[in-house]
């Protein structure tokens, strides 16, 4: 059952990414949609890397841990701690009070490269569309 619910997020995360990059052809460079999407966008990355640092919690895979000790508590408080890990993974802040050991360290990887690389490719489209309608 764990696996299909991480191919469901992983599938979800990817039809994301797809609205995403169909909305940027579609509109211009800075519009209220397009910040309206980004903001989406990153909320969607968020949770999805959550489910899937909570999907392996309450599979007992002491993915994440917290003073060297694998993540304690109820359902409510593995979610938090999930939600809270992957903001501060994804937007890179990594207070180092939650650790990840295993498999979560490619989870973590992976989003932490998906964080930096969103604005990377903002800023890279906005130059290219200046430099193609220059005024």
């Amino acid at each position: 059952m764990e696996i299909i619910i991480a191919a469901a997020t992983l599938i979800c995360l990817g039809m994301s990414v797809r609205i995403t990059a169909k909305t940027f052809k579609e509109q211009q460079f800075l519009s209220r949609e397009t910040i309206l999407v980004i903001a989406f966008l990153y909320l969607s990355i968020l949770i999805g890397f959550a489910m899937l640092y909570l999907l392996f919690i309450q599979s007992g895979y002491p993915i994440l841990t917290e003073d060297r000790q694998p993540i304690k508590g109820d359902y409510l408080e593995h979610l938090n701690t999930s939600l809270y890990f992957s903001a501060v993974t994804l937007f890179s802040v990594g207070y180092g009070e939650i650790i990840p050991v295993g498999a979560g360290r490619l989870l973590a990887v992976a989003e932490a490269l998906i964080g930096y690389m969103l604005p990377v490719i903002l800023v890279a489209r906005t130059v290219m569309e200046i430099e193609k309608n220059p005024k």
